[in-house]
């Protein structure tokens, strides 16, 4: 059974593991409430998980621990096996997808941690996992659903209690629910008044869905770009645990995440995977609005992102806060217009970084043409007012 007293040896217990994070003030981010940050982005293996694993690890019998453990995982909980297990000086096996990341499997790795490709997607790992499980003896350290790894988590809201004594809310990146369980918990347990919302990915809402029909449902897919909180089905501790201590679930999308991730990078030269976005996403988006001119900590969970895809989500950000657009304009091919329109676009202080000039198609002026242009702007009003002195300089806008 979950216990206040068990979370508070969790924490004696990670003293020897883990790095310990500070609470950040935000600046610049957002004027709908007082923003802090508990950026376990910086923690060891660059994200939460290594307190649950390292917890659950050290409770294990030495029996359990001659026989190793074997974990199953994409991303950040087999890093945070991976580590448990070098420190505590037992093997660790993890299964991972044959598609996973290279960066993410060698990061594994690096943890001496042996490891496992399995052919197909994170299911065909999981049953290679329980497979080995059940020859070898392994124990098996879950994700999300154990009483000691939740325990692990929890200690995250001990931190934010004893460095942030006047928090109001606490916002909480959320997947298979091990880490709002944990934190939720403690929090609660030590402050009943404090709130605690989750943030789900729209493409991935298993807890939100769960929550909302009052039972544990399983999605029939998952897609979003934070990969880390791609469950589709909550645990039965962590449902329970929610139902009780968690006072809402919201969800933000792919753009909204994007979009977080970029502010993250710009205001506070931090660097967020998708997963540990969520949190900031959901009070930039005002998802949450209780938390108006309220004392927030939002709990960025982690930092691991593919570098593979950081440009494009940054590209997907700029367009999401109204950084970057494209403008197509309707022109008469004929000496000038180009300059005409460049002259526009600069005086109203934007910046052009892309020029794509093709003819007219079928059902256009003979002489006709586009002009599409991909532009730098400050912000959405500032997008208004280039397109608002194209009209005003006579041309024609086909793309709103």
């Amino acid at each position: 059974m979950l216990t206040l007293d068990k979370i508070y040896h969790a924490s004696y217990v990670l003293k020897e593991a883990i790095r310990p994070t500070d609470i950040i003030r935000t600046s610049g981010m957002t004027d709908k409430c007082k923003l802090y940050l508990k950026p376990e982005c910086l923690q060891v293996t660059g994200s939460f998980k290594v307190r649950g694993a390292y917890y659950k690890i050290s409770r294990l019998s030495d029996e359990e621990k001659a026989k190793g453990v074997i974990a199953c995982s994409a991303g950040n909980h087999a890093q945070g096996v991976a580590l448990a297990a070098q420190k505590n000086k037992i093997k660790a096996l993890i299964c991972l997808p044959d598609g996973a990341p290279i960066s993410k499997v060698e990061a594994t790795r690096s943890y001496g941690a042996e490891i496992c490709l399995v052919p197909g997607v994170y299911d065909d790992a999981y049953e290679k996992a329980m497979h080995l499980r059940d020859t070898y003896g392994y124990t098996f350290i879950h994700p999300f659903n154990d009483e000691d790894v939740i325990a692990g988590q929890g200690t995250i809201g001990l931190e934010i209690l004893n460095q942030m004594p006047d928090v109001e809310a606490i916002v909480v990146p959320v997947g298979g629910g091990g880490l709002i369980s944990g934190v939720a918990f403690a929090a609660k347990s030590l402050n009943p008044d404090v709130k605690v919302y989750g943030v789900q990915a729209s493409g991935a809402p298993s807890m939100a869905q769960s929550l909302h029909e009052h039972k544990p449902i399983e999605l029939p897919s998952v897609s979003t770009i934070a990969d880390g909180i791609a469950v589709k089905q909550p645990g039965d501790l962590t449902y329970n645990i929610c139902s009780e201590y968690v006072d809402g679930i919201v969800t933000v999308n792919d753009d909204e995440i994007s979009a977080a991730i970029l502010s993250l990078m710009e205001k506070q030269k931090m660097v967020a995977e998708g997963a540990g976005a969520v949190s900031v996403a959901a009070v930039l988006f005002d998802k949450i609005p209780a938390l108006r001119g309220k004392k927030v900590c939002c709990l960025v969970s982690g930092g691991n992102i593919d570098v593979t895809i950081l440009s494009r989500v940054i590209s997907r950000g700029l367009l999401m806060s109204g950084r970057q657009c494209t403008f197509t304009v309707e022109l008469i091919d004929k000496p000038g217009q180009l300059v005409g329109v460049s002259n526009i676009i600069a005086a109203c202080g934007g910046n052009v970084t892309s020029v794509h000039h093709e003819r007219a198609n079928e059902g256009s002026a003979v002489n006709g043409c586009f002009l599409r242009l991909t532009v730098e702007t400050r912000n959405f009003d500032h997008i208004k007012e280039i397109k608002k002195a194209l009209r005003d300089g006579g041309f024609s806008l086909t793309n709103e």
